[in-house]
């Protein structure tokens, strides 16, 4: 009777635990990125009263005669499904579709996390918004190149400067577009004007006259030209590159207005000014034609930009952190990286929504947020809690009935004993 005693005990033991787990998952059902937890059993060592006997020629053989001796808690598993996602239309708010888990950092351990109600601190940090914690990742350099290949530490932060950041873009490319007119003569010419900016941001002010139609075409054409044009490319009055300089050549179409060299007709050569070097402007001349209407050639784009300083920012699904400048200028500014484990179930809870690794979780594998396995990312959104109420209050009856049911055997056993010792009387 003690061994039932005993092992009504240890029941009751067990659903408390298991009752514990339940209540702390239905407390957690609305906090951030929370995943759920069960408890499973095992039954403790049996007493062995006569052991298993094999079958003879005369009989044959005969089971063990084992006792129980009660249960105890196997282990708590971890659900690490996917919870759903809440839209908050916050920035700084990330939630994790798949697999991954964010990194974050104190400055002396890191820790992974599937919260991602993050924010920005006063120094532009990009932080986990309960602890402060720094979130870990790759800074652009400063031409917006983010290198991934680099090891991720306990001091890869990522900082957003808004308002403290400024920004130039030296113009690299002009494209032109219109059209030059197939019945124009030598004389007739057409100049246009376009504004670019040197690697300081500074405004340069370019002409290009195109002129001297030729049909024939002049200098060396290639096959199919019946005509060509030239040009000249001027910044006030000083000559910056034309057709006949070295490596450049005049615009050749064909007979039905279309250039036949738009990659062969060079560019052209902006002098330093004011502390700025000299750079080189391609010009694409690839959309314009020679059709028997009036000329009008213009610049259509190009690609440098003025001084501009940082005032909004967006988070990619792959991580990508993309700065806006006020001069219209979008440029990367960091990459948010993420971690996986061999075994998620693994991981060991720290508090505040945070996780760390273990010696049965596996090492973890950074990378950038949709690659190898990793989930992707959605910037104005939580991802919520994956606590099934409905589950949860099932396991919350049959854990109550397995309670009470063990306080049953020991009510019983109790009165048995009483009964025994009453015999004496």
């Amino acid at each position: 009777m003690l061994q039932a005693l005993l092992a009504g005990v240890a029941s009751i033991k067990a659903q408390q635990t298991r009752m514990n787990v339940i209540g702390n998952n239905l407390a957690n059902v609305n906090t951030t990125a929370y995943k759920g937890s069960r408890v499973t059993f095992q039954d403790m060592l049996a007493q062995t009263i006569r052991g298993a006997s094999r079958p003879t020629t005369r009989g044959g053989g005969t089971n063990p005669i084992q006792y129980g001796l009660g249960v105890l808690v196997g282990g708590t598993d971890t659900n690490n499904e996917q919870g759903s996602l809440n839209a908050t239309n916050r920035p700084t708010d990330v939630a994790v579709q798949g697999n991954g888990y964010f990194m974050v950092s104190n400055g002396d351990r890191l820790a992974y996390t599937r919260d991602g109600a993050f924010d920005l601190d006063a120094a532009g940090v990009l932080v986990h918004r309960a602890t402060g914690e720094r979130v870990m990742g790759w800074g652009a350099d400063s031409f917006g190149v983010v290198n991934t290949n680099n090891p991720v530490g306990v001091n890869s932060t990522l900082t957003i400067p808004l308002g403290s950041l400024n920004a130039v873009q030296v113009t690299s490319l002009v494209n032109l577009a219109g059209n030059l007119n197939g019945n124009a003569g030598p004389t007739e010419e057409w100049t246009t004007q376009v504004r670019v900016f040197d690697s300081l941001g500074g405004a340069h002010d370019i002409r290009i006259r195109f002129h001297n139609r030729q049909d024939p075409p002049g200098g060396t054409p290639p096959p199919g030209a019946v005509s060509s044009w030239q040009w000249e490319a001027f910044e006030g009055t000083v000559p910056i590159g034309s057709s006949t300089t070295p490596g450049s050549a005049p615009l050749y179409f064909d007979n039905n207005g279309a250039i036949l060299n738009p990659d062969a007709v060079g560019g052209v050569t902006v002098p330093a000014s004011t502390g700025a070097p000299a750079f080189n402007i391609t010009l694409n001349f690839a959309r314009i034609t020679q059709l028997k209407t009036d000329t009008q050639v213009n610049p259509s784009d190009q690609n440098g930009f003025p001084p501009g300083s940082l005032q909004g920012f967006s988070i990619g699904q792959d991580g990508m952190i993309t700065g806006l400048f006020t001069n219209g200028l979008t440029r990367p500014l960091g990459q948010v990286a993420m971690s996986i484990f061999p075994n998620p179930g693994g991981m060991e809870r720290m508090g505040n929504n945070l996780w760390r690794s273990t010696d049965n979780s596996g090492i973890p594998v950074t990378g950038a947020p949709r690659t190898g396995g990793r989930g992707s990312i959605n910037a104005g959104f939580l991802e919520q809690s994956n606590v099934d109420i409905g589950a949860e209050f099932t396991d919350l009856i049959v854990t109550q009935r397995g309670f009470q049911a063990n306080t049953r055997v020991v009510t019983t056993v109790d009165e048995m004993l009483q009964d025994l010792l009453n015999m004496k009387r």
